[in-house]
């Protein structure tokens, strides 16, 4: 099973979840964790060409942001590489996610046959997230 998740990149709140078998690959979910009115789009390499496909075509002035490969970044002046490195700090806030996850509810491993029952874990455990990471934006 594979977890594919929305985040916002300015207070890194999920806003969607997915879940698929771990034989679909993350480009073709991509078009179900962004949301409508997205303003900029992060993404890990593992995302090449995404704008160009069909369910992305309505999004003209979006900015795409996706990481380079290993080998193309090392052929990057050092100006270039200050960006992607900037572009990797956004998308960072995906993974920090993902720590919680794992780390702070133990959640590594599906403890549940099914799709079902281990989507709605996770969708639990994503509220949770969200109550965690939120915490520090409530006011005194």
């Amino acid at each position: 099973m594979k977890m594919h998740i929305g985040v916002d990149d300015t207070l890194a709140l999920i806003h969607r979840i997915d879940t698929t078998a771990a034989n679909v690959h993350d480009i073709v979910q991509a078009g179900n964790i962004l949301q409508d009115d997205e303003q900029r789009v992060f993404g890990e390499a593992g995302y090449p060409g995404i704008q160009k496909r069909d369910e992305h075509k309505d999004r003209k002035n979006v900015p795409w942001f996706i990481a380079k490969r290993p080998g193309s970044r090392k052929t990057l002046d050092d100006r270039k590489l200050k960006a992607e490195s900037l572009n990797a700090s956004a998308r960072a806030k995906v993974e920090h996610s993902f720590r919680y996850f794992k780390q702070v509810f133990g959640y590594s491993k599906d403890r549940y046959r099914g799709r079902a029952k281990s989507s709605n874990r996770l969708h639990l455990l994503a509220a949770f997230n969200n109550l965690l990471m939120g915490e520090k934006y409530i006011l005194a």
